[in-house]
């Protein structure tokens, strides 16, 4: 769901005032600390979506060096730098920025289609763990397996529907209710079992972070 300029344009005077010093050339210790998250949460979302540096310069019309160093910190973000990156990540640029919301407690949640799913992404923090609801189409004709490999570590618990995982060498089906965990860095393909509509929550994070499960503890026979 790519923002419209009509959106982000009515954020654009709140914004102002985040991204400016002040005359004195102090700022706000609040806003400070606001910016300093900018680039760490840059960075995570873009390892998120799997795309280099090179490849956010070339859709974004910003250079590498320039991007490197507002991931980094080296330098601060700038309203326009902000509204490029919301239009190509696709997220709404609070999000972007981590401005903190008020007077509304709702959570809207703004769904990302992709390779012909939807991810509704369920966590706000950069970085960890990220949490999504996956929602996977009825196909109009049964898919061939096309599986694919990323950094990461992946949780998954099937809520409607029946999936066919294949993760390696392995070729699962899962029903309502199971549960699956893998390393994404191995061929892996999430698809419908029985053509029908499959909705799944996964948890996601890259290399050495893992959802934890505790299981329910039981005591010593005998």
């Amino acid at each position: 769901m790519v923002l419209d300029a009509l959106s982000l344009a009515g954020r654009a005077a709140g914004w102002h005032a985040i991204l400016r010093f002040r005359q004195d050339d102090r700022m706000d210790p609040g806003i400070e600390d606001v910016l300093d998250g900018v680039g760490p949460r840059l960075r995570a979302l873009r390892r998120e979506r799997g795309i280099t540096l090179a490849g956010l310069a070339a859709a974004t019309g910003v250079s590498e060096s320039t991007l490197s160093r507002l991931e980094s910190g080296q330098r601060r973000a700038t309203l326009e730098l902000l509204l490029v990156l919301a239009r190509v990540y696709e997220v709404p640029l609070d999000d972007l920025a981590g401005a903190p919301r008020t007077g509304d407690p709702r959570i809207h949640l703004k769904p990302i289609h992709r390779f012909g799913m939807t991810f509704v992404p369920l966590s706000r923090r950069p970085g960890g763990v990220h949490a999504f609801k996956m929602i996977i189409p009825a196909p109009v004709e049964p898919l061939e397996p096309a599986p694919q490999t990323h950094d990461g570590f992946e949780w998954l618990y099937v809520l409607s529907g029946r999936l066919r995982l294949v993760a390696g060498e392995r070729d699962l089906i899962l029903p309502t209710g199971e549960a699956a965990e893998f390393d994404t860095s191995a061929p892996h393909w999430l698809g419908s079992a029985d053509g029908g509509a499959v909705e799944l929550l996964i948890l996601f994070g890259m290399h050495g972070v893992r959802a934890h499960v505790r299981g329910e503890q039981r005591e010593p026979a005998g």
